[in-house]
């Protein structure tokens, strides 16, 4: 409990040591943030010539030193290594990998679309107009939400409007107000997908595509213009490390006594190390930078083929079915949308990019020191690529050299190139010199395992060194990392500090849980929803005397009566659909015409009598007067 209380108290300390130090920045005009000030409190009681006991309360005294020794750190403005860390802290609390920011992005873009969804997805509109309102409220969604141009160009409204209604008419609000909220927001997103596609088609076309920017083109154009920027100065950069490390190797061989005081080589250092983490942003950068290229062109692909097989599904018919070209303007809309993130990726690439430059400037300035560029005019520069082109021979280290640890080779080790390096990749041997020189290994050599951490160096010989006393040399990294904090960052060598973290769990507090804490617990009765039955018995009996009174009402009638004035005593509402206008078309007016039968008796008068005076067979002959029509 004593030790625990004591822990406690140091974290109460240090907080009120952090608190101070940014006040007394703040007063003399330097304003810092306590994720910076963490990290320089303990890269000072980490420094051995501060003479700081970590596992033991600080007096006062040491209290106002530690204060004291911070504040002159942090105002410092021609330190390479403050630089380095304010670098650092910047690029750790602001660079994401692609999955993360893209992930947070929509989540942004959801949240400030939350209230126009919920004014839509929550509206009761009874009225013409209320429903006129509610429909100019989903056309305002759609076109925020695809990012399509600005909900206030009317240009752009009535281009969005038209296509709106061509999937989703004013007369289908009914059926959208009688869903459910999820139904809606699902509905809300389709439409904005359908939309989206229809206008980015109707653009390919010619026939619209108001406020729509040709995303593809811009990228293309942006994309190698970023990339050159970023490998400009990554140039930079490694020029300035190889001029550092030229100066370093000088100094040591020859012991030059201009340049072989401390302070001087301590500044190089620090110098060389800003520019070694430089140019690792840099290529992080440059990878993201790549990847973004690549899936432009992905994309790209995917957009063309998927406008020709528009093209084939629509050709010049009046009428497609919906459930063939929905599904294509959709696919469509998702791919500008992988067009926007793009935009969005550079951006942001592209502000890291040209922030970083204000954390270089005293690296720049030693560069053009009178003294430094005295000496660098009289030694031979090697560059990085010159050190590898020194091994182009193949040499490794050879079986016989190998006094510890596990020997991994290119040619004879699945996923080489995955192995994690410890020190990013740095020689081990170099970094556990006095004066330390961060110089790339050359994985051809091989790569040597010790204690599960895999090692790379730079030359065969100084992988021999170091596998004879591995653990002396990583302790003097460490001691190395003591003097120049900037180091712990840029190796990775939290796991060698306990108490360090990295930048973005440096304002969290400890993660040991206290033994003691208030705490209090409370419990719905229902936090769920439940089903319940009010009219469920499980009684036989009292199911048998409901079905009596069932059987009962079968044979009873329910009269009703309405007076003239009873049914205003309530409020009624009816909704119907506006009649609409049509009109439909019957067969043509027609007429035949039939032949009028005329029929003549001939010989029925006058018949004749014989001698008898009896009248004789009548001759009668039947004649057909009837006309045939065409006569």
């Amino acid at each position: 409990m004593n030790g625990n209380a004591n822990r406690i108290q140091a974290e109460g300390v240090i907080k009120n040591i952090i608190r101070e130090i940014v006040q007394e920045c703040a007063s003399r005009g330097e304003g810092v943030s306590e994720t910076l000030v963490a990290f320089i409190v303990k890269a000072v009681v980490l420094d051995p010539k501060n003479d700081f006991q970590v596992d033991r309360v600080l007096a006062s005294e040491d209290v106002q030193r530690l204060i004291d020794l911070c504040v002159k750190r942090l105002l410092d403005n021609k330190s390479a290594s403050l630089d380095t860390i304010k670098l650092q802290v910047y690029f750790d609390m602001n660079y994401t990998t692609r999955e993360e920011f893209l992930t947070e992005h929509r989540r942004v873009l959801e949240t400030r679309l939350q209230p126009i969804t919920r004014e839509i997805t929550d509206n009761r509109a009874t009225t013409k107009d209320e429903l006129e309102s509610l429909y100019r409220k989903i056309v305002s969604s759609v076109l925020l939400r695809s990012g399509l141009g600005s909900p206030t160009d009317i240009s752009v409204v009535r281009e969005a409007t038209a296509a709106l209604q061509s999937v989703f008419p004013q007369t289908e609000l009914g059926n959208f107000l009688n869903l459910s909220k999820r139904d809606k927001d699902r509905q809300l997103i389709e439409l904005t997908q359908i939309v989206t596609g229809i206008r980015l088609f109707n653009k390919e076309c010619g026939k619209g595509g108001e406020g729509i920017d040709n995303l593809p083109a811009i990228l293309n154009e942006a994309i190698p213009a970023t990339l050159k920027e970023i490998q400009q100065q990554t140039d930079d950069a490694i020029d300035a490390s190889e001029r550092f490390i030229a100066v370093l190797d000088t100094m040591t061989a020859l012991s030059q006594k201009q340049l072989s005081n401390d302070a001087t080589k301590h500044r190089i250092q620090e110098a060389m190390t800003n520019s070694r983490q430089l140019e690792l942003y840099l290529n992080t950068l440059t990878n993201d930078a790549r990847q973004s290229a690549r899936e432009v062109d992905e994309l790209l692909s995917q957009f063309n083929t998927r406008l020709d097989q528009l093209k084939t599904t629509i050709q010049n018919r009046t009428a497609v079915p919906t459930a063939q070209v929905y599904p294509q303007f959709m696919h469509l809309a998702v791919i500008w949308f992988g067009f926007q993130d793009e935009m969005v990726l550079l951006s942001v690439l592209s502000n890291i990019l040209y922030s970083l430059e204000p954390y270089t400037v005293n690296t720049k300035e030693l560069l053009v020191d009178e003294a430094i560029k005295k000496y660098l005019s009289k030694v031979s520069i090697i560059t990085d690529q010159q050190r590898l082109q020194m091994n182009n021979n193949g040499d490794v280290v050879q079986p016989e050299d190998r006094s510890e640890g596990t020997w991994y080779y290119p040619d004879r080790t699945k996923n080489y190139d995955k192995l994690p390096t410890m020190y990013k990749g740095f020689c081990a041997y170099h970094l556990a010199l006095n004066d330390f020189k961060l110089v790339h290994g050359d994985p051809r050599i091989g790569i040597v395992q010790i204690d599960d951490r895999f090692y790379s160096f730079s030359e065969p010989k100084d992988a021999v060194l170091f596998c004879r006393k591995p653990s002396s040399y990583i302790e003097a990294i460490a001691n190395n990392a003591k003097v120049h904090p900037e180091l712990i960052q840029l190796l990775d060598l939290h796991a060698h500090f306990s108490n360090v973290a990295p930048y973005g769990d440096l304002t969290q507090s400890s993660a040991k849980p206290h033994l003691k804490s208030d705490c209090g617990t409370q419990t719905d009765t229902h936090f769920h929803e439940k089903n319940i039955v009010k009219d469920y018995e499980w009684n036989e009996w009292e199911l048998r005397r409901k079905a009596i009174k069932l059987a009962n009402l079968r044979r009873r009638l329910t009269k009703s009566i309405q007076t003239n004035g009873s049914n205003f005593r309530r409020e009624n509402a009816t909704q119907v659909y506006l009649p609409k206008e049509q009109y439909i078309q019957t067969k043509r007016d027609n007429y035949t015409n039939v032949p009028q039968p005329k029929v003549y008796l001939r010989g029925i008068r006058g018949h004749q009598r014989n001698e008898d005076g009896e009248f004789l067979p009548a001759n009668v002959k039947k004649v057909d007067l009837t006309l045939d029509i065409d006569e």
